[in-house]
């Protein structure tokens, strides 16, 4: 797994690369924290290259977006693949995460 983070004007774009699993995923929790330690308060999550995403990878987006929105943030994910969309919409969280077809949407919906 490999993530990288760019600033595109005020919003923070993350893409997370590989597998996003147990293994990865305290990996990925101690990045995107040290992005939030910042006080950017708009993420985009480019999830194009997300090959698999585990429950332990789910805990990790729910985490960002808990803290997200605590710290009266927003939060979009963006690019999912059909698997991971899937687990999205089985597990219901789509109804409380954002999701758009493309990064450039994604920075709209931020606005």
């Amino acid at each position: 797994m490999d993530i990288n983070f760019v600033m595109k004007g005020q919003i923070s774009i993350i893409k997370i690369n590989g597998r996003l699993d147990a293994t990865t995923a305290p990996v990925a929790d101690k990045s995107i924290k040290e992005i939030l330690k910042k006080d950017y308060l708009r993420l985009v999550f480019d999830l194009s290259a997300l090959e698999y995403l585990s429950s332990g990878g789910l805990k990790v987006i729910l985490g960002t977006a808990r803290e997200l929105k605590r710290k009266r943030g927003k939060f979009v994910l963006c690019s999912l693949s059909k698997f991971v969309k899937e687990i999205f919409e089985v597990s219901g969280i789509n109804s409380l995460i954002p999701i758009t077809d493309t990064v450039e949407s994604g920075i709209k919906k931020l606005g």
